[in-house]
């Protein structure tokens, strides 16, 4: 027994040795430091046993929290700055210590003393992970450290002292000093392929006003400088008739000196803009005016302005972040099978797709008075940072198709979002100074966007992994997406920065972060097929019939698929409820329904929900319009964002992704045909290669077409996230909770029923 423990310990030094060069030439080539780590650390992958724990070497940094395993494990997609057991420093929600021993545990902070030597160690994640460690054969003293190194580097106290600064401030040093580096180009380096509108100087503006057609507004270059207000972009748009003193004149009155900002036209005419309150009561109705007047003018028809006020018709942030605390405890800390017969119940209660639909259906009012009233509309929120950003995409997404591309989405989030002035730092709480102030808007649009995504999945070009993808960006603190409030802050703290390392700035006079758009900064370029939606019908797609090339284009069926039971009313058919209508008590559920079948037969359809109604009505056309269908059961939990890091959710060889799988194939091997036709049509000299190279699928068809090949191995319903489990649950398989997370069709619960059993 002693040599066969000698024998394990020399196996473990000399892999510890090798590990260590290993981390040599991963974190010291970038502009990482390893702060502190631990040796012969357990990460935990079940809950009764330890046989299918993880055993490596647990390592903090400036960026992120590493565990290097042992033996590695089957990779899927690969993430340039973040291995599979890997944790951005950001992404840390909350850092446990445990003693097994005296029965102690302490959440631990920044710069807190630690009176334990700790038995184990878990983390709680934004994205919603809980990955624990045990120290059992790790030295008490190495455990204490590593433990305090995580608290403290994940609650920095500077902006400057996010990683992001590091990461951008490498790329300006060369070995031989001072190094200017190139601005990237509209969202990716010079030299690279489609390009995002980062919408941070006028031509992307000039540009977006002639695609809409919005001759009647101009770009305005009075915040030049941000001289006028502090968090709206330099260069904004603006109706032709408010002239640049006007709007000088103006801006005190308003929350932030934040003027009214044009967001986007209709087809007809009509203006989306958004607009914060107006701070001086005395002046409010006059400037009011004033504003109305403008925009009146620039609609061809003179029509009038609908207002619509988004803090009185919307959740306020406090209610979206309590929504997603209550998700995140049902999701993946509760227990599922001590919880099942509750779980649905406790979803619904948490409201967070209570609030997804309150969302969906208020952009689709404010659709109706663009599309229909031919009115334009104001979106007025206090500081017109927040619920306006959510509203306006989504309105953008379902009226312009436009916006559903890949890159035409990004420059949407760019738009709206980033230089718009959502206070990314602050609703991330990436210095975890306000727990106030944090609030999860953007995952509550990706949400919204994605549900919209699920009822019309060939209407846009991206992926559901990419949403997901997109959602986990905001926790890697190196993008200047999603790292500051707005653009100002960026280019002062980049000043700062760089005058503090002496780094020569060149013409911009400000660190390039790299956007997040730039997806070759986290992706290989077959990784990033797995964007591509292989089901996507944009405006140029062709089909060949009979040797004749015709437009391709979805039909729907005829049939109704709001509900499957008979006597389904209008109002409910159109997949909305009125804004006072609540769901039912399990006790009231007769009396529910009895009392809403004579009060829908009594009430007369109102010109929205006829709108709604119209709409549902015809075929649809995924190049034109989308509405979403509002009814409870039609919304679903985004269980890939959600549920994949549950292991009793996942589904081994099955899932959408299987299906994914099979579209991948199917797409690929057309486009392998239609090469190898135009060949024979003339096409002459072309590779044969070709196909192997500029592939858009990240599965390909096989070289004979007629060969369908087999999925890999390890595919799950939570690809290309997690091939392991990083919780600790006891099993559930084969109760009605795990067939839900499966797939199957299941009521949310009574109330559900109630609203449409009638």
């Amino acid at each position: 027994v002693c040599v066969k423990k000698r024998k394990k310990q020399k196996f473990r030094t000399f892999s510890m040795h090798v590990l260590t060069l290993y981390m040599v030439k991963v974190y010291v080539s970038s502009s990482e430091i390893v702060v502190n780590e631990a040796n012969f650390v357990r990460k935990c992958i079940g809950a009764e046993s330890c046989q299918d724990d993880l055993w490596g070497k647990l390592v903090c940094t400036n960026f992120k929290v590493s565990f290097i395993a042992h033996n590695s494990l089957p990779r899927q997609c690969t993430h340039r700055l973040l291995g599979e057991h890997d944790i951005p420093l950001a992404c840390v929600e909350q850092v446990v210590t445990v003693n097994d021993v005296k029965g102690k545990q302490k959440i631990l902070g920044s710069n807190q003393k630690l009176k334990f030597n700790p038995t184990e160690l878990i983390l709680y994640c934004k994205d919603f992970r809980i990955i624990r460690f045990r120290f059992d054969e790790a030295g008490p003293e190495s455990a204490k450290k590593v433990c305090l190194a995580i608290a403290h580097y994940s609650h920095p106290a500077d902006p400057q002292l996010l990683f992001g600064f590091e990461y951008v401030g490498k790329r300006y040093h060369g070995s031989t000093g001072r190094k200017t580096l190139m601005r990237p180009v509209n969202g990716v380096d010079p030299g690279g392929g489609l390009q995002t509108p980062l919408f941070d100087c006028s031509s992307d503006w000039d540009r977006e006003i002639k695609r809409t057609g919005a001759s009647e507004w101009r770009v305005c270059t009075i915040n030049q400088g941000y001289f006028i207000s502090p968090s709206l972009p330099e260069f904004f748009v603006v109706p032709v008739s408010l002239a640049d003193q006007d709007l000088k004149q103006y801006a005190c009155c308003f929350y932030s000196q934040r003027i009214p900002l044009w967001c986007w036209n209709h087809s007809s005419g009509s203006a989306l803009v958004r607009m914060s309150n107006i701070s001086d009561p005395q002046q409010q109705r006059k400037v009011e005016q004033r504003i109305s007047s403008a925009i009146t003018k620039s609609h061809p028809l003179r029509s009038d302005v609908f207002k619509s006020d988004l803090d009185k018709n919307l959740p306020n942030i406090q209610d979206i972040q309590a929504a997603l605390l209550k998700l995140r405890q049902i999701c993946v800390i509760d227990s599922f099978e001590e919880s099942e017969e509750k779980w649905l119940s406790s979803l619904e209660s948490s409201r967070w797709m209570e609030y997804v639909r309150t969302f969906l259906r208020h952009a689709v009012e404010v659709v109706y008075m663009l599309e229909s009233r031919h009115v334009s509309v104001i979106l007025l929120e206090k500081e017109d940072r927040d619920l306006s950003c959510v509203i306006s995409c989504l309105v953008q997404l379902m009226c312009d198709p436009h916006c559903r591309s890949l890159h035409s989405f990004q420059g949407l989030i760019q738009k709206e979002w980033v230089m718009a002035g959502h206070r990314f730092l602050d609703r991330c709480n990436h210095l975890k100074r306000n727990d106030k102030e944090e609030s999860p808007v953007f995952l509550l649009f990706l949400d919204c966007v994605w549900q919209l995504w699920n009822q019309y999945p060939a209407a846009f070009e991206f992926t559901e992994v990419y949403l997901t993808v997109l959602g986990d960006s905001m926790w890697v603190p190196v993008f200047s997406t999603f790292l500051f409030n707005c653009p100002r802050q960026r280019a002062e703290h980049s000043r700062d920065f760089a005058s503090s390392k002496s780094i020569h700035l060149g013409q911009d006079q400000a660190l390039c972060f790299p956007p997040v758009w730039d997806w070759s900064q986290q992706f290989s370029l077959k990784d990033q097929t797995l964007f591509n939606n292989p089901l996507y019908v944009g405006k140029i797609a062709t089909c060949v019939q009979n040797g004749t090339v015709k437009t391709f284009t979805h039909r729907r069926s005829k049939k109704n698929y709001s509900s499957t039971l008979r006597g389904l009313p209008s109002a409910l058919r159109n997949g909305s409820l009125g804004p006072n209508d609540t769901l039912t008590r399990r006790n009231s559920l007769m009396l529910r329904l009895r009392s809403d079948l004579s009060q829908v037969r009594e009430q007369q359809e109102t010109p929205s929900e006829r709108f709604v109604r119209d709409f549902f009505s015809r075929p649809v056309d995924l190049q034109g319009l989308l509405l979403p269908q509002l009814l409870p059961s039609h919304l679903s939990v985004w269980k890939l964002y959600f549920l994949r890091w549950v292991p009793e959710a996942q589904i081994p060889q099955g899932g959408p992704i299987t299906a994914f799988h099979k579209l991948s194939v199917l797409t690929d091997e057309i486009e392998m045909l239609q090469n190898q036709l135009r060949q024979y049509q003339g096409a002459a000299g072309t590779p044969n290669n070709l196909h192997a190279e500029h592939s858009k699928m990240y599965f390909k068809a096989t070289s004979t077409p007629h060969q369908s090949p087999a999925p890999p191995e390890y595919l799950s319903s939570s690809f290309p996230f997690s091939p392991v489990g990083n919780l600790c649950r006891p099993g559930i398989l084969g109760t009605p909770l795990s067939k839900l997370l499966n797939g199957a069709k299941i009521w949310l619960s009574t109330e559900t029923l109630a609203n449409e059993t009638i």
